[in-house]
């Protein structure tokens, strides 16, 4: 059964990556924190690792559905590479120091951060002039030098620390700086790629450290398993969005992200 919704979850991962530019966080942690010590996934002694695995499980996933969905939404014209560099460059330094973080955070603080933030965006979304609006522009208005250092390297280090890539944070961004939805979700694909690659390796290295051996079926925290199930089913998501999803109006884009994350804090609260 665990593997039959491991299918499911990597089928979504595919889907919002490339509609909403989820990194894939926001299935991979509530499913690993609640089902893996249920279906025997994790032992009683290392079940309260389970946020660490959710986090080191969804970063490694990043790295394949954020490649792929990265090359679809470049084909296709979407993606503004002068606005991705060197914000990434940023978000990359931010990514070590929150996942170097979350491995030393115990799991019912790191979930219950996990809950706050997303709260704190789905309000900010909601309640700030920027993102609900239909803007007139195409294009991501470029930050100054300074802000943009310190905004990447905040984004980077949430991201890694909770494992749901930049898009949390790049999408209202950009959205505030001029983009519309198509634009700052395609940007958003990229961008979660430094999180991904630095968070993942961060949370390898940092079990090591701390000599956390999980058994079996683990690199770190990261459980292999379903790191391959999940990537390659996000992969058919992907395909399977461009093909049977029509493009939706930017203000309806912008409700729906939203409606994901309020479906995310509900089922963290579970």
């Amino acid at each position: 059964m665990i593997y039959a919704i491991l299918v499911a979850v990597g089928l979504l991962l595919g889907i919002t990556a490339i509609l909403f530019g989820f990194g894939g966080g926001f299935a991979v942690v509530p499913m690993v924190y609640h089902l893996f010590p249920a279906y025997g996934l994790l032992s009683a002694a290392d079940a309260r690792y389970a946020m660490q695995i959710g986090v080191a499980t969804s970063t490694a996933v990043m790295i394949v559905g954020t490649v792929y969905s990265t090359l679809k939404h470049h084909l296709a014209g979407h993606v503004d590479w002068p606005s991705v560099f060197p914000l990434a460059a940023y978000i990359a330094v931010g990514s070590a120091i929150g996942a170097y973080a979350a491995a030393l955070m115990p799991g019912s603080v790191l979930r219950i951060v996990f809950i706050v933030y997303i709260v704190g965006v789905i309000a900010d979304c909601v309640l700030r002039k920027g993102f609900i609006d239909d803007s007139g522009s195409h294009e991501f208005r470029r930050m100054g030098r300074a802000t943009e250092a310190g905004t990447g390297i905040v984004i980077g280090a949430i991201a890694s620390l909770l494992g749901v890539g930049g898009s949390v944070m790049t999408v209202p961004l950009m959205r505030r700086h001029g983009a519309r939805m198509e634009g700052a979700t395609a940007l958003a694909n990229p961008l979660s790629f430094p999180v991904a690659i630095v968070g993942t390796l961060t949370y390898v290295l940092a079990a090591r450290h701390h000599n956390i051996d999980l058994g079996p079926g683990y690199l770190g925290f990261v459980h292999l398993p379903a790191f391959a199930i999940l990537s390659i089913f996000s992969i058919v998501g992907v395909e399977l969005a461009q093909r049977a999803f029509p493009k939706m109006p930017d203000k309806v884009h912008a409700y729906t992200y939203v409606g994901l994350l309020i479906l995310v804090v509900i089922t963290m609260l579970l």
